[in-house]
């Protein structure tokens, strides 16, 4: 059965209602997922992190080690060329030994001055890895506050918007394709989600603009379907809702 416009408005406005309830519940939920999501990125950035400096803090130690077994060996081989000495019997071999002496001195030399340096590293990257640790934690508690709210709230709405969701899918059932498309492009497009809108005080609620009489006149008679003329807004007048609200 063809509608007429005024059963149009009124599937129009019902619609709207029901839409405004769902983004209120979505409101009070608000940016928390956004900001659920945005904790989880810095705290798996900041595991990362951590366990990137714990690789290079175990590499550090592990050449630290490797230096220290260095200067174990050129110390070993240190004595053995000492005892040799005591056993040379030309200038030729005492030089050669002497000369290995040196490089072996040289060696441990060199490692010392390595495993300070690597001293020097692993202090500074422990008091990084500990600034990022505790940084880790703080953003882990953060992060399990706020997965808390966001299910308490979540566990508090969802029932009601499934079943606000349920009734939006019913109610477009009764809207013409034609008028539907304009009605969510007009809510896609408004800030606040408001397509169908009343008038008050003699003005669009959408936008507060003023409705010349004779147009107000137009839209209480409901015989087609009027948009403001500034906003581009779906309107109805306010018997309209009174009358739905009673019904």
């Amino acid at each position: 059965m063809e509608q007429t416009v005024e059963q149009k408005l009124k599937a129009l406005y019902e619609l709207q209602n029901i839409h405004t309830k769902i983004d209120k519940i979505r409101q009070i939920r608000g940016e928390l997922p956004i900001e659920v999501a945005d904790l989880e990125d810095e705290v798996a950035g900041l595991e990362t992190r951590i366990q990137k400096i714990k690789a290079e803090l175990d590499d550090t130690e592990d050449a630290i080690v490797t230096r220290k077994n260095m200067i174990k060996e050129a110390q070993t081989l240190i004595k053995k060329y000492d005892t040799q000495l005591k056993e040379v019997k030309n200038n030729r071999e005492y030089d050669a030994l002497t000369k290995e002496i040196e490089i072996q001195n040289l060696d441990i030399q060199v490692s010392e001055k390595k495993i300070r340096e690597f001293g020097f590293d692993i202090n500074n990257k422990t008091e990084i890895f500990e600034k990022a640790q505790a940084n880790l934690d703080l953003r882990k508690g953060d992060l399990e506050a706020k997965r808390s709210e966001l299910e308490t709230i979540t566990s508090e709405t969802e029932k009601e918007e499934q079943d606000l969701l349920k009734k939006a899918e019913k109610a477009q059932e009764n809207i013409e394709d034609r008028l539907l498309f304009a009605y969510n492009r007009l809510r896609k497009n408004a800030v606040n989600g408001l397509a169908v809108v009343t008038i008050e005080r003699d003005s669009c609620s959408g936008c507060f603009n003023k409705i010349p009489p004779q147009r107000q006149l137009d839209i209480r008679q409901r015989k087609k379907v009027i948009v403001c003329e500034h906003c581009g807004r779906i309107l109805v007048d306010e018997a309209l809702t009174h009358e739905l609200a009673e019904a």
